[in-house]
């Protein structure tokens, strides 16, 4: 049952090579299971396999985040900001971009593929059983993502950790991590995606991801659209939650943009941080990390003692986004940025306006099935860039002579190229770009997209180059 019958040994014993081979069997092992995209509208499933399991949801308080955009860098600053202040950390974010692994962090870090192998397979029988009851009443096993979240819950358990900050799936009432209670529930900024499974209206959205506020949490919101903030604080109301909203009780004071980054000034719930570096490009970054310093002020003091400064400067300078406008080579420069709907695209045109200074740019871009790919277009056409249109490895993407036949309606079929392989289009724009001085390339369009042209990039060392 748990995939590691041919293994010898004790699993914590393993060496490098033999523990990535684990670990890279309970990702097989996943995958073999419903993909994320298609998530069981349930709670049951996961609460029995916790319950199975001794609670270890419950093992640690939780800080519990939601939203459309900004849920992972802003899971990630919190992490960080949690981190400076002494706690041992548990994060669970999704998707991931090269390994699964990267989902699961302890202390910033991702656990360790022996720490994988071993805790799957200590838990994998109790999965089974819950695999068996709900085949028996005629239920989908346990899907990949509500797998994903008990292995979570168990590694965080088994550390120990001080806290767990926790990324939601998909939406929120019904995504597996909502077994647990969060103390803080965040909310990013949250606009239309996954509208199948979601709803159509902003205020359905919102209605489906405020499902994690639970009775008597302290709930922190960005900046929202007028009937998403009607939804928040409706249920926030019922449930005796306070609520605190940027622009009100926090905001952003300043941002400049700085060498690496920008240098922002924030007033928090308790207390004003000023001239604080972070080195994550956007002006977006610089709401995502209000918002997280009120989450965290709100889950050490109630929101009324401010963080030490040390604590700030140093959560805010340890932050990354892997992904998120992430410079992944230079001479010429290249750029990813995982923007996966028409909300994300925006920030990205407005963050290269701000921080880059391109005199070309060249678009390598690859979408998947289930986003909206013409309004990520539509955003990305104002930068008049030139599109190299691709497809990602994942068999969701968007076939790239389809897609590219698309983006050829919005901007015009001689600012088009279609080429089917990503290393082919990432060849292409880098020796385009590098025939002339100022240019450069951003790959977006997908997380899947991302985390291809990391690997590739990773492996011919252009980030050393």
């Amino acid at each position: 049952m748990s995939g590691f019958d041919d293994l010898d040994g004790d699993l914590a014993d393993l060496d490098d090579t033999a523990a990535r081979d684990a670990a890279d069997a309970v990702y097989v092992e996943l995958l073999s299971r419903i993909g994320e995209q298609a998530p069981e509208h349930r709670l049951d499933a996961t609460r029995r396999a916790v319950e199975l399991l001794g609670d270890p949801h419950r093992a640690a308080p939780v800080i519990h985040l939601t939203g459309t955009n900004g849920k992972t860098t802003t899971a990630r600053v919190i992490e960080s900001l949690l981190r400076a202040s002494g706690l041992r950390t548990g994060l669970l974010t999704s998707p991931h971009l090269e390994r699964f692994t990267e989902r699961i962090q302890v202390d910033g870090l991702p656990v360790a593929d022996a720490d994988v192998a071993r805790i799957w397979d200590e838990i994998a029988p109790y999965v089974g059983i819950v695999d068996a009851e709900l085949e028996a009443k005629g239920e989908a096993r346990l899907t990949f993502f509500e797998a994903l979240t008990v292995l979570a819950f168990a590694v965080f358990a088994d550390a120990p950790v001080d806290v767990v900050v926790l990324e939601v799936g998909m939406g929120g009432e019904w995504d597996s991590t909502n077994v647990a209670d969060g103390e803080v529930a965040v909310f990013t900024p949250i606009a239309l995606d996954h509208v199948p499974r979601l709803g159509t209206t902003i205020a359905e959205i919102a209605r489906t991801k405020a499902g994690i506020i639970k009775p008597g949490a302290s709930v922190v919101t960005a900046f929202q659209a007028p009937e998403a903030l009607a939804v928040l604080s409706e249920v926030a109301t019922a449930t005796d939650a306070s609520l605190a909203i940027e622009g009100g009780a926090f905001a952003v004071l300043e941002s400049t943009v700085a060498v690496g980054g920008q240098v922002v000034s924030v007033r928090g719930l308790a207390g004003e941080y000023r001239d604080v570096p972070l080195p994550l490009f956007g002006r977006y970054q610089a709401d995502n990390a209000a918002l997280a310093i009120a989450a965290v002020e709100s889950f050490l003091g109630g929101g009324t003692v401010p963080l030490a400064d040390d604590v700030v400067q140093e959560g805010l300078a340890g932050a990354t986004s892997p992904g998120r406008l992430q410079r992944i080579a230079s001479e010429p420069t290249i750029i990813v940025d995982a923007a996966h709907n028409p909300h994300g695209a925006e920030s990205l045109v407005a963050a290269l306006d701000e921080y880059f200074d391109f005199a070309e740019l060249v678009i390598v871009l690859g979408v998947l099935g289930d986003k909206d790919a013409e309004g990520i277009v539509r955003a990305l056409a104002a930068t008049d860039a030139r599109f190299l249109v691709t497809q990602s490895a994942s068999d969701r993407a968007v076939p790239a002579a389809r897609l590219a036949q698309l983006v050829a309606s919005v901007v015009g079929s001689e600012r088009v190229q279609e080429l089917d392989r990503l290393e082919d289009a990432l060849e292409a724009a880098r020796d385009w770009a590098g025939e002339e001085p100022g240019r450069g390339v951003v790959v977006t369009g997908s997380i899947t997209l991302v985390g291809d042209a990391l690997a590739y990039a990773g492996d011919r060392g252009w980030g050393r180059a």
